[in-house]
């Protein structure tokens, strides 16, 4: 979607854009939109509520409201647009270089910005205004200059975050003039903070330029201004108020509608620079059941391969890349009862390879190839629709940060009940069951518990609690991602030991993502080890530790800590490999 879809698709720029559009059309047209001259005086027409022939009503002198508030659209906006032009072209090159430059010059920039921002901008537009006269036009530049400090002090702090980025240094590498790259590479990247502030001046402008108006200084009556028939109206508020409406309401809703459509600019430029990475919609593939299945495999994976697309997720096509592979060809088979270890470096795609039976891969991140067979259902890994059925039902998962899955707002209890009232559950069997799955996850007190919030309760208990919400559905597949990397060693054990007992009672097939050698040696019946995203080896747990094949097995078993003897250097498992394979990694 582009930028500019992408403001229109917000209701409030929206209705920002059409009034000041609206605006612009009575100003451009009003020869042929304006019937009446704004400066003819009906004297047999005073003070008149609208009606056919004066559409706003008329004013003191019986000029028509209508009339004057067009006429004086063009007069506020030439202001507006020279002070406007006046900040943006100042605070543009003054905040851009300061920026980008550093130095001395920044320093100078910022001593001159730290001045303006002293003096009193109304003052100094006033003695302008003592200096010129009634001219408009050197009080709006003054505005402008006034104004570009703000600006260049917003537009240098944006300007030093791009400065540091990979791109700029690439361009001054490539011999690029200083000039050159922040046409090219520095204004593109700060288009949407300029927008923004220049949206947000003109709101201003149009203040300042009405308050001078209703003054008396300025454009010279009987000129129709905003300012000057809301200071008429002002005069004529006890008796006839309704003179004010029109006035004071094109000033409101214009100012109104620069500061929307600017904070618009600004959430519309935000988001897509910083949005997450944009879903890729992948096509469900017709799914083809695999010939060689165990008939008792309650989860078959086979050759799953998971890439993260060429634009990294995002909508720039300029910035494409070609697609990379994470996971490879993964493929294993689980029974009921019964639980597997994936193993492997940080990197490896342990995690990824769980998370895509949940359907959870990250933004940007796709199943390019593969299938799963649960309880006998072939299941296509980009079918997004089924995985979310699967999800929570007949696949749970324990998360590695016990206390990040909780939300801090909601009591335990409530966020249990809030995955067992999917279930059409009544609200009695809904508190009796909470209370029932923290018992099974061995917590005391669960009443006590029920009611207290996640930040009452210990790390190991919000484990439990993380565990006891996994099985809420009552899955038939458990998935763990590292469930005790944040517990400390009894609490670890207090956990796994739960897990393993909890897979025996209920008979679930439990995945265990690790890469704790002592968790798959206590737990775990078959391991898989993951390296570079591929499967260099699977075997059950007893054959992994005493007849391992694979020599990166092999090197990961002998950087283990738990077997080196104190004082001796523990070797990296890059050392162990070179030394297994004669130096060939």
């Amino acid at each position: 979607m582009s930028y500019w879809r992408r403001l229109l698709s917000r209701p409030l720029a929206v209705v920002a854009l059409v009034w000041l559009l609206f605006l612009l059309i009575l100003s451009v047209g009003s020869g042929v939109l304006v019937p009446l001259d704004p400066l003819d005086q009906d004297l047999l027409a005073l003070k008149q509520m609208p009606s056919s022939e004066h559409w706003l009503g008329t004013d003191a002198l019986g000029r028509d409201v209508y009339s004057r508030m067009v006429h004086g659209i063009a007069l506020t906006m030439a202001g507006v647009l020279e002070a406007v032009l006046v900040a943006s072209v100042l605070g543009l090159s003054l905040g851009v270089s300061a920026g980008y430059f550093g130095g001395l010059w920044d320093r100078l920039v910022q001593q001159y910005v730290s001045l303006v921002q002293s003096l009193p901008t109304m003052l100094i537009m006033l003695a302008v205004l003592a200096v010129f006269g009634q001219a408009m036009l050197p009080a709006m530049v003054t505005l402008g200059v006034m104004g570009s400090a703000g600006v260049s002090r917003v537009l240098r702090s944006v300007t030093l975050a791009v400065r540091e980025e990979l791109y700029i240094a690439a361009a001054r590498i490539s011999g690029l003039s200083d000039w050159h790259i922040i046409a090219r590479h520095v204004l593109p990247r700060i288009a949407g903070p300029v927008i923004v502030q220049m949206s947000l001046f003109a709101a201003i402008a149009v203040i300042v330029q009405t308050g001078i108006s209703f003054l008396g200084l300025g454009v010279a009556p009987p000129a129709p201004t905003w300012g000057s028939m809301i200071f008429e109206a002002s005069a004529s508020l006890n008796d006839f108020p309704w003179l004010l409406v029109p006035s004071g309401g094109v000033v409101a809703l214009t100012v109104l509608s620069f500061g929307l459509l600017g904070d618009s600019l600004r959430d519309t430029s935000t988001e897509a620079w910083s949005r997450p990475a944009v879903r890729q919609k992948v096509k469900a593939r017709e799914a083809v059941a695999p010939t060689d299945v165990p008939a008792d495999s309650l989860l078959s994976m086979r050759n799953v391969t998971i890439v993260v697309d060429g634009t990294h997720g995002r909508e720039f096509k300029a910035d494409k890349l070609p697609a990379r592979v994470l996971v490879k060809g993964v493929s294993f088979d689980l029974k009921r009862g019964e639980t597997l270890g994936i193993v492997g470096e940080s990197g490896s795609g342990k995690t990824l390879t769980s998370l895509s039976l949940m359907g959870l891969l990250p933004p940007g991140v796709n199943v390019s190839a593969g299938t799963a067979v649960v309880a006998g259902e072939v299941i296509d890994l980009s079918n997004e629709a089924r995985l979310a059925q699967l999800r929570g039902a007949t696949v749970g998962m324990i998360f590695q940060e016990p206390m990040a899955a909780l939300d801090p707002c909601f009591t335990i209890g409530h966020q249990l009940a809030e995955v067992l009232r999917l279930q059409a559950l009544s609200e009695s069997q809904v508190q009796a069951k909470v209370i029932e799955l923290l018992e099974q996850v061995k917590i005391p007190n669960p009443d006590e518990v029920a009611a207290r919030y996640p930040h009452q309760i210990s790390g190991g208990m919000a484990q439990r609690v993380g565990i006891a919400r996994a099985l809420a559905s009552e899955p038939q597949i458990l998935l763990a991602d590292e469930p005790t990397t944040a517990l400390d060693v009894t609490v670890q054990a207090e956990i796994l030991a739960l897990i393993r007992s909890l897979s025996q009672s209920r008979q679930m097939a439990v995945v265990l993502v690790t890469h704790d050698w002592g968790v798959v040696a206590d737990i775990c019946d078959r391991a898989l080890v993951l390296r570079h995203g591929e499967v260099l080896e699977s075997a059950s747990v007893v054959d992994l530790f005493h007849r391992p094949q694979h020599p990166y097995t092999q090197a990961l078993l002998a950087a283990n800590p738990h077997s080196a003897k104190p004082g001796d250097v523990l070797p990296t498992v890059d050392e162990q490999l070179m030394t297994l394979t004669g130096g060939a990694a």
